[in-house]
């Protein structure tokens, strides 16, 4: 039986306890748990306005306030205008405000959200990975934006939600962001559609107490359905049925963005401000060699803490090989 840990480039900046390591934050945590936080959302596209209707519904607890910029000025006046006008019936002190801000003050906050994409391959074309696709274009945006956050000084955490997550995460790291500061949100939604399926068919049955996520939104995606009990083609075939779950959605003429922007994103998101366990990616590698990994994980006072159970070794191979796979992008 092997562990995460055992992937982990640089074992100096981890402390590997029985059933988890943490990941020591250089200098300070990002943020503390705290207290309630000032979020800021970057585009208000098909997943970053999704995104946004689940942290005012569900953030409230967590949330000060939300800040929205967007590169249509319109676009993010409307969003103001519309979400702030989603209220309970009596109590109206619960939901977080929501404002909109300009790009020059997009880093004043706790948390920055990147939704931002560009070149997102039209439903019914024929792009096999329709992620791998907005790679390049996406890179250099996620850079971009990276970059201001280190000039800012920003000290909060860089979420990246946009496609595909997890280069787009090492594209930001690149930058001089530190490792912590770095955190992909895809893998909550893999988690969720193999659930979606588990429900369905008996055979997959022991993913929803036993199963786990690992790996790569997309390809390369590694399902468990067990980690005590683990059947490698059973899981295989799970991972399959989940990877292949947004073309589905595409073959019935829509873009598969709900999901993602809540599972992956508002749900994911709210549970790392709280202190809770979920998945996110976070980065295994030393310096620019390695890549940003899904993995359960939360965010607590002594830096990241990721699960660390012993592994099967067929089902560490197959995680092995997407970490290797992730590692020769960017």
């Amino acid at each position: 039986m092997k562990r995460l840990s055992e992937l982990f480039e640089e074992p100096a900046v981890i402390n590997v306890k029985q059933e988890t390591f943490f990941i020591r934050p250089d200098g300070q945590n990002p943020f503390a748990a705290a207290r309630k936080k000032r979020v800021n959302l970057l585009a208000l596209g098909d997943v970053g306005s999704m995104l946004l209707i689940g942290l005012r519904l569900l953030g409230g607890e967590q949330i000060a306030s939300i800040g929205i910029c967007d590169l249509d000025p319109k676009v993010a006046a409307r969003f103001e205008m519309e979400i702030n006008q989603i209220d309970q019936p009596l109590d109206h002190s619960h939901l977080p405000e929501v404002e909109a801000v300009d790009a020059r003050h997009l880093f004043d906050c706790d948390v920055m959200i990147f939704c931002a994409s560009k070149g997102v391959p039209p439903v019914g074309g024929d792009t096999a990975d329709v992620r791998m696709a907005q790679l390049s274009a996406n890179a250099e945006l996620v850079g971009q934006f990276a970059r201001q956050a280190v000039q800012c000084g920003f000290g909060g955490l860089f979420a990246v939600v946009s496609d595909p997550v997890d280069p787009l995460c090492k594209a930001a790291l690149s930058t001089g962001l530190k490792r912590e500061q770095v955190q992909g949100y895809g893998l909550g939604v893999m988690n969720a559609r193999a659930l979606y399926f588990a429900r369905r068919d008996e055979r997959f049955a022991s993913f929803l107490a036993e199963g786990r996520a690992f790996g790569p939104h997309g390809e390369d995606l590694v399902i468990a359905n067990s980690l005590e009990h683990y059947d490698d083609l059973l899981s295989k075939e799970l991972t399959r049925l989940a990877a292949e779950s947004n073309l589905k959605t595409r073959e019935l003429g829509f873009k598969p963005f709900i999901a993602p922007a809540l599972s992956s994103g508002s749900l994911s998101i709210l549970a790392a401000l709280s202190g809770n366990w979920h998945y996110s990616s976070v980065y295994f590698g030393k310096e620019d060699r390695g890549a940003f990994l899904g993995v359960k994980n939360r965010r607590t006072p002594y830096g990241i803490e990721v699960e660390d159970l012993p592994l099967p070794e067929a089902l560490f191979l197959r995680i092995k090989y997407a970490y290797e796979r992730l590692s020769e992008l960017l």
